[in-house]
């Protein structure tokens, strides 16, 4: 398989809960091979890429904005040198500005309501019958704002019968099908129903996206309860009845209870309330007419000209009349900006033409060539570098070409493997040529995940020495929690350029070939452009990361850092196969065992993996309470399953039985397949640029989700070895790391003396709590302390708490208020970290780094409600702030030990090697003689790399494999 090109991070990866389900990322993060999500570009004479998951669309909801901006420029007030009123025309043209300028979209597209009825108001003549009539200062802009859309080549989208919000809705779905990006930009909560991970609504007056995340945060729902939500609430300004005394609290609780509308109109009778109860009973019809009003029609008859909705199509000429017409000063200065970075046309072209992308790039296939081209290299403070390969694999890839630049639009690839028959350099003679350069630290490099390209030449047997910049990591640093990293989405981004495709090269699925079976001239000019864009983009990069305060970060942490994960995966760790295959026949009777004890309880045979079956069996025959429902019924997911598993001994055992299927499948009988043929070893990723909190990630495979503190994840662990014969594994662990950074965060002096005494935080916790001595807290009050003390950090809530201590709902809440009682600086950490995220639009970590987090609440009387004192449950935006800033900083400081003992291990003379972090944990093999000074090194730099309010602490323990590892 060849290497894959540019994909960089997973979409829509964020917490390690999500994380730990991630495979390899690609190229520039790990590279994965491009098919995987890219698609084929038939290359058009205008070089414009098809519609498909590399375009973010932007759909304007006009009338929305229009609205947004009236009133925002006071109505009329802002007039033209005619005196006509031009504000909303003026606050139009800036809202277009700002999305071309901030978001670089691919496409816009607004949609637009025609005047005269639609479908709804056949189905229900009240609807919207209380509308205002638009003020006539607005109404005379409207055209004004049409030919100004014209004039920058927006294509305007609208059908009688529908509103535009059914348009945006169709334009969401076809996104959403070619797997593009599409962000609605509008105020109307309409839209978030059709919010998928393909589909976000943008506030522009916020410069926010709107995600499942955030209407969670609001509204307590998924995107698919949306419409039922808003039909038990209803809507005043669009005539949507609802049902009275429904108001969103009870909305969003009866929707968590039953699912859909149709279930809680079922329900009635069961619902708390008599008023409400018979409300819901009376008004079913208007709440199901309601539900019909608010679904938008995502079928709606259009055909968007995507090659037309392109961003670039700019009428300079009429927009520069426009604006002197009008009166706005300022905007077409703007304007001729952007039409610099994006395609631009003449007032009679309609369609964009190529971008103005000027390159010179050069094939070097001859030693001569090469000779020369070193010659360059060695005179330059600064070149940038990429690496083409045989595999996405770095361990297993050979190498096909290097690329090389040094000045912006010049670029060189040296060929070393092509098809039978091609003109290539001797790949011995390339890399020994190349070494000097290569392994020059004075000579700074440059490029798009260099990790995997250090590793790829140390196979080579080339150190790769003077990283200094590299481009994925940087823009990760800037925008935590993107949905991708990888050069493409990073030229389009900053660059307004389209690049090439690997697929355009290799093919895909069964026709796809290896890099070097591709024509090497052809991979010339591919190979040459990764090298080009990085170079061009590390001035933008660079700018960006000094207006955010990331350049220390980035420079003394994340980049030092490539290096030390590159020799990690290098390294590899060993497995013991046979212990696995062991392993693999005691799981495999288990399951057998588990499953005959499935079938005797259901008393006819079961398909275990069938939800469908499972469904019937538990709802239908057993006539267990259904808990939740999905759009294909019963829910039969963990969650429930462990719920009833207090009512029958059947949904425990299917639990045991998923659990063991999937250890079985995950690691045991899938880490034979992934030893190095070559190594003898696992040479799993780890990601850099994955979580938004800042931890590392562990890929292909995933050693994060191999269970902590039970029986079989020691089973797994067990075959975890050192690779060299007398070798003994050394793990060095934080202790309760997470709990002492929200010490040092929060200042509060009770914990603070607990850590710096060395006391058990967990039992201190239970005497504080529950009012007894130390001497007087049972195993199952310290256990309960121990729940909140880790909940805390997630905020969990008080039926969170009571589901995993089994307690009551209100005995949960008591606990976790007496806590808040007792450790008032905690509170007040969660007080500060809110307000100042809502203020800021961010929350920061230890070490500065940053993530973005929108939908914060105002934070009235600290966390109390005023009316009872009860402390507010956190919403999800909320829970994801405080995590970061404790998660994040958490991870600050594994990585900074991890680049502490990197450094010593290369400084001092010990036969040890660092072979996996997981969590706050260290991996190390180590030969007998170096276990003691190996001991000391590793707790005097873990424990002393950053002073903190209180000490860290590692726990240091050794064995002859990870499960068997002892304190010393």
């Amino acid at each position: 398989m060849p290497k894959s090109p540019r994909q960089a991070s997973l979409p829509g990866m964020d917490d390690e809960s999500r994380v730990a389900a991630s495979v390899e990322p690609s190229r520039e993060s790990g590279k994965l091979a491009a098919q995987q999500q890219a698609i084929s570009a038939d290359r058009a004479e205008n070089n414009a890429s098809p519609f498909g998951p590399e375009w973010t669309v932007y759909a304007i909801d006009s009338h929305s904005l229009i609205f947004q901006v009236f009133h925002a420029m006071h109505g009329s007030d802002l007039t033209s040198p005619q005196g006509e009123p031009v504000g909303a025309v003026y606050g139009f043209a800036r809202d277009m500005l700002q999305l071309l300028e901030r978001k670089s979209p691919t496409a816009l597209v607004c949609a637009f309501d025609l005047p005269g009825p639609t479908f709804r108001h056949d189905m229900y003549d009240k609807y919207k019958a209380d509308r205002s009539e638009m003020p006539d200062e607005l109404r005379s802009q409207i055209p004004k704002i049409r030919e100004l859309v014209n004039a920058m080549g927006i294509p305007v989208l609208d059908s009688a019968g529908f509103e535009a919000d059914d348009v945006l809705a169709t334009l969401a779905r076809l996104c959403d099908e070619a797997g593009a990006k599409c962000s609605i930009v509008t105020g109307d909560k309409d839209c978030r129903q059709l919010i998928t991970d393909n589909v976000s609504v943008y506030n522009i007056r916020k410069d926010q996206d709107y995600t499942a995340v955030e209407l969670f945060g609001d509204w307590g729902i998924r995107p698919d309860q949306v419409v039922d939500f808003q039909a038990l609430v209803g809507d005043k300004v669009d005539n949507v009845p609802g049902v009275p005394l429904i108001g969103p609290k009870i909305a969003m609780e009866l929707l968590e209870r039953f699912g859909t509308v149709e279930e809680v109109l079922d329900h009635a009778s069961e619902v708390s309330g008599k008023k409400r109860s018979q409300n819901l009973i009376d008004f079913r019809e208007d709440a199901l007419i309601s539900r019909k009003l608010v679904e938008l029609d995502v079928n709606v008859p259009i055909t968007p000209d995507w090659q037309a909705c392109r961003v670039g199509g700019f009428d300079l000429e009429k927009l520069d009349s426009l604006f002197r017409e009008h009166g706005f000063r300022g905007l077409g200065d703007r304007i001729k900006m952007l039409g610099n970075q994006f395609q631009s046309v003449g007032s009679t072209t309609a369609a964009p033409p190529a971008s103005a992308w000027e390159a010179d790039y050069h094939l070097v296939d001859t030693l001569e060539g090469l000779q020369q081209l070193v010659e360059q290299l060695s005179q330059q403070t600064t070149i940038s570098v990429d690496t083409e390969t045989t595999s996405v694999q770095p361990r297993e890839a050979e190498i096909v070409g290097y690329s090389f630049a040094w000045q912006s639009g010049v670029a060189y690839y040296v060929a070393v493997r092509g098809p039978e028959g091609s003109q290539v350099i001797d790949p011995a003679k390339a890399a020994e040529l190349l070494k000097p350069v290569l392994e020059n630290p004075t000579i700074g490099k440059i490029g798009q995940n260099l990790k995997y390209d250090i590793v790829v030449l140390k196979n080579a047997g080339i150190q790769l020495a003077g990283v200094e910049f590299d481009t994925m990591v940087a823009s990760y640093l800037l925008e935590a929690g993107e949905r991708g990293y990888n050069l493409d989405l990073l030229a389009q981004r900053y660059l307004g350029h389209a690049t090439s495709k690997i697929e355009d090269l290799i093919g895909k699925g069964k026709n796809q070939r290896r890099m070097d079976e591709a024509p090497v001239a052809e991979v010339s000019d591919y190979a040459a452009e990764d090298a080009d864009v990085p170079l061009r983009l590390l001035p933008i990069l660079q700018a960006r990361l000094e207006e955010d305060n990331l350049v220390e970060l980035n420079e003394t942490l994340e980049t030092p850092l490539i290096e030390v994960l590159a020799q990690i995966e290098f390294e590899g760790v060993c497995v013991d196969v046979e212990r696995l295959a062991e392993l693999s026949k005691t799981y495999t009777a288990r399951l057998e065992r588990l499953a005959l004890e499935i079938e005797e309880m259901a008393g006819h045979p079961l398909n275990i993996a069938s939800p469908k079956q499972l469904s019937e069996v538990l709802f239908t025959e057993l006539g267990l309470p259904v808990i939740k429902k999905t759009k294909t019924g019963a829910s039969t997911d963990a969650s429930v399953l462990e719920e009833l598993a207090s009512q029958h001994p059947l949904p425990a055992k299917i639990v045991e039985y998923r659990q063991y299927s999937k250890l079985l499948g995950t690691y045991i009988d899938a880490l034979p397949k992934l030893v190095h043929p070559t190594t003898g070893r696992v040479h799993a990723s780890l990601n850099q640029v994955v979580a938004a909190t800042g931890r590392l990630s562990s890929s292909n495979p995933n050693l994060q989700n191999i269970p902590i503190r039970t029986a079989e994840g020691r089973e797994i662990r067990s075959a975890f070895r050192a690779g060299q014969p007398g070798w003994q594994l050394l793990a060095a662990d934080y202790s309760q790391i997470e709990l002492r950074v929200l010490a040092h965060f929060c200042s509060d002096l009770t914990l603070s003396d607990a850590f710096a005494a060395d006391e058990d935080i967990h039992r201190l916790v239970a005497s504080q709590v529950n009012g007894v001595t130390l001497d007087e807290v049972t195993t199952d009050m310290r256990r309960a302390a121990k729940a909140v003390n880790f909940g805390i950090i997630y905020g969990q809530s008080p039926f969170g708490l009571a589901k995993a201590l089994d307690i009551s709902k209100e005995a949960a809440a008591d606990f976790i208020e007496t806590y808040f009682a007792s450790y008032p600086g905690v509170l007040d950490f969660f007080v500060d970290t809110l307000t100042e995220c809502r203020n800021k639009g961010y929350v920061t970590t230890l070490l500065g780094r940053r993530r973005a987090v929108s939908g914060i609440r105002p934070v009235p009387e600290g966390l109390r409600e005023p009316k009872n004192g009860q402390l507010r449950q956190l919403n999800l935006p909320e829970r994801t702030a405080v995590n970061t800033v404790i998660q994040g900083s958490a991870a600050d400081l594994i990585k900074l030990a991890m680049l502490a003992v990197h450094r010593r291990l290369k400084e001092e003379p010990l036969e040890a090697r660092m072979i996996l972090q997981i969590h706050d944990e260290l991996l190390f093999e180590v030969a007998p003689d170096s276990i003691e000074p190996l001991v000391k090194l590793v707790d005097e730099e873990m424990t002393n790399v950053m002073a903190l309010d209180v000490p860290l602490k590692v726990d240091v323990k050794v064995g002859p494999n990870w499960a068997e590892c002892e304190g010393v």
